[in-house]
């Protein structure tokens, strides 16, 4: 199979986790009517984002992975042949919390997880207070529709995540995302920061010859103090955008991403054959200096 079509569900938010989850079941079933193959949800559907305040009270929103949530959705996924990408907050033992996303296949099997590898700590992005860094590695699930390739959000901004994920045999790579604007801030800036959001996706698609899908959250959370922006997108792997959501818009799309295109393009574009592995040895050190 070369052509899959991609849900994303770009969606709003309440503090009532349960009507989270109903909502989204939702929304992965229109997406399933409109004849997507796989679907991917936004980081932390499931709740508001609660990384913008360090409250222990937070940490009830956990639950173990598998559990509850993919109980519910991998009935779904079986009875629409579907495999759903689901970010949840992964309670893995007691005082240990993992910002994870499970990958249920379209028969409903649940196939296994990624664990957030890069843990922001900014202003309003709390999350090095609630998560631990990853310790699964780099994943990738074999499903129905291909090898899928999941990073987290934080993890977009860094091309060695996504390099990785594309030398492991990913076919197409996911993003799960909590991004947003300060209600503060001026449009120029606002635009600055989501065009850097943008770029540096779309330069792993390109860099890495895969497509990349990347499903944002909408709407006003911290009191109305941030927007999260929406913005999901789809290129193909050229870094083409063949979708692109609203900024304030709860959207369901489904975009047909072609993935033999992969091989047309790493044999017109050889980026990864002329990779100079040899010389890369550098890139695991901190910073290149004389300590």
């Amino acid at each position: 199979m070369s052509k899959v079509k991609i849900g994303t569900v770009q969606m709003s938010c309440v503090a009532d986790k349960q009507a989270n989850l109903d909502k989204a079941i939702e929304k992965i079933k229109e997406a399933a009517a409109k004849g997507a193959q796989i679907v991917c949800l936004q980081e932390l559907f499931t709740s508001l984002y609660f990384c913008d305040v360090e409250d222990y009270d937070n940490f009830e929103l956990a639950e173990p992975i598998p559990g509850p949530s993919t109980d519910a959705l991998s009935p779904v996924a079986k009875e629409l042949g579907v495999v759903i990408i689901a970010s949840l907050f992964e309670k893995r033992a007691q005082g240990l919390y993992h910002n994870t996303t499970a990958v249920i296949d379209a028969d409903g099997t649940y196939l296994g997880k990624y664990r957030k590898m890069h843990i922001p700590d900014d202003p309003a992005f709390y999350e090095k207070f609630y998560f631990t860094p990853g310790d699964l590695g780099y994943k990738i699930f074999p499903t129905r529709f291909g090898k899928v390739g999941v990073l987290i959000c934080w993890d977009q901004w860094y091309p060695e995540a996504s390099r990785i994920t594309a030398l492991m045999g990913a076919d197409i790579m996911f993003y799960p995302t909590a991004i947003g604007w300060a209600t503060d801030q001026d449009e120029e800036t606002n635009q600055d920061q989501y065009n850097a959001w943008q770029t540096i996706q779309r330069s792993h698609s390109v860099a890495n010859g895969v497509p990349v899908v990347s499903v944002n959250r909408v709407g006003f959370e911290q009191d109305g103090a941030m927007k999260f922006w929406g913005g999901s997108f789809v290129t193909n792997a050229q870094g083409k955008l063949l979708y692109l959501g609203s900024h304030d818009k709860e959207e369901v799309a489904v975009t047909e991403v072609d993935l033999a295109q992969t091989d047309y393009m790493r044999k017109h574009w050889p980026f990864l054959r002329d990779r100079r592995i040899e010389t890369y040895s550098p890139i695991t050190k901190r910073f290149i200096d004389e300590d």
